[in-house]
């Protein structure tokens, strides 16, 4: 199976993000949503995350989604 293209990680990105309005999710989810083996598309999505403007936290301090190590979240338009 070929790996989503960033238009498709864009699409799923932007979908969890219009469903958690003012609040967050976990980029795996978006990744969860695209392959059953999600894990290598997890800089993919990070990076995907970043180009289309989405916030990242982690423990609630802002950080670089593309270089921030372990568990982030991605801030929805409302937070």
């Amino acid at each position: 199976m070929q790996a989503p293209d960033d238009a498709e990680i864009a699409a799923v990105l932007r979908a969890l993000a219009a469903r958690r309005t003012g609040g967050s999710f976990c980029p795996s989810e978006a990744a969860r949503a695209l392959a059953a083996d999600w894990r290598p598309l997890m800089p993919d999505v990070r990076r995907v995350a970043a180009e289309i403007g989405l916030r990242a936290t982690q423990k609630g301090v802002p950080v670089d989604p593309l270089t921030a190590r372990g568990p982030i979240r991605l801030l929805t338009g409302g937070s």
